[in-house]
């Protein structure tokens, strides 16, 4: 009993009601970014940020999202763009390379605002014919988004937008997004360990919050396959976009 208060509350750094409140998230997010496509990591970061200390959150939330989208991504293997997953990975491992010797000198604000106007066009911008990204542009995406990823966070609706310009049915959406986003936090859950962060304090909640987020992708995708084609499309974009306007709204707060 005293190990299982102990991994839950990491050592006594979170209170158990806050642990309890993680696990729980973590099933609803992650159901939910199963059925709607995107949207539960970034919900589930603003839940940690109110009791996750700061120099833990994105760590933590990194490795809790790696999980999540590793497991997404086995339970729609079969649906996986194989090589837009290759393309995108040759790109990413460029992106977080270089993200290791570049300082960005631009403010936080102005990446915001550059991120979200891309996403908006990505997403509602006109799209050749044939709807499918050729390999240098997947390789493009994956070194952007994770060199990006390093400035902004949560680069999901980033990722989405460029997976959302490949002519792909809605479980390829979601399976292939799982996957771009496994590879990143994975690189991400790399860096963080090679720069000095411990794991070890928060393994245990990880662990179940990961198992609990399992959980709900089951869930989540048993409901996704029960949406219409045309409705999963329309209610992603309306997602996607949601998530581009908050950053948005976060960049004008600072500005104000």
């Amino acid at each position: 009993m005293n190990l299982l208060y102990s991994w839950l509350t990491a050592n006594d750094t979170l209170s158990m009601s806050s642990s309890v409140v993680l696990v729980v998230t973590s099933f609803f997010t992650s159901m939910m970014t199963a059925t709607l496509g995107i949207g539960g990591g970034v919900l589930l970061l603003a839940v940690m940020a109110g009791s996750v200390p700061v120099s833990a959150l994105i760590p933590v939330h990194g490795l809790v999202q790696l999980g999540s989208n590793g497991n997404r991504a086995l339970m729609t293997a079969k649906h996986i763009d194989w090589r837009m997953l290759t393309y995108f990975s040759l790109g990413a491992v460029v992106g977080a390379f270089l993200a290791s010797f570049i300082v960005v000198q631009l403010p936080l604000v102005i990446i915001q605002f550059a991120v979200a106007a891309f996403i908006l066009f990505l997403v509602w911008g006109s799209k050749p014919k044939a709807q499918e990204m050729k390999p240098a542009g997947r390789t493009l995406a994956g070194l952007v988004t994770t060199l990006v990823s390093m400035f902004v966070g949560a680069t999901g609706p980033l990722v989405a937008a460029f997976v959302h310009r490949n002519n792909y049915t809605k479980m390829q959406i979601t399976g292939t997004f799982a996957s771009c986003m496994t590879l990143q936090h994975g690189l991400k859950a790399f860096v963080f360990t090679f720069v000095g962060f411990s794991f070890a304090q928060w393994a245990g909640l990880i662990m179940i919050m990961i198992a609990s987020g399992a959980l709900g992708t089951f869930f989540g995708l048993k409901v996704l396959k029960r949406v219409p084609a045309k409705k999963f499309t329309v209610i992603f974009k309306v997602v996607v976009t949601i998530l581009a306007l908050r950053l948005v709204v976060e960049a004008l707060k600072d500005i104000v």
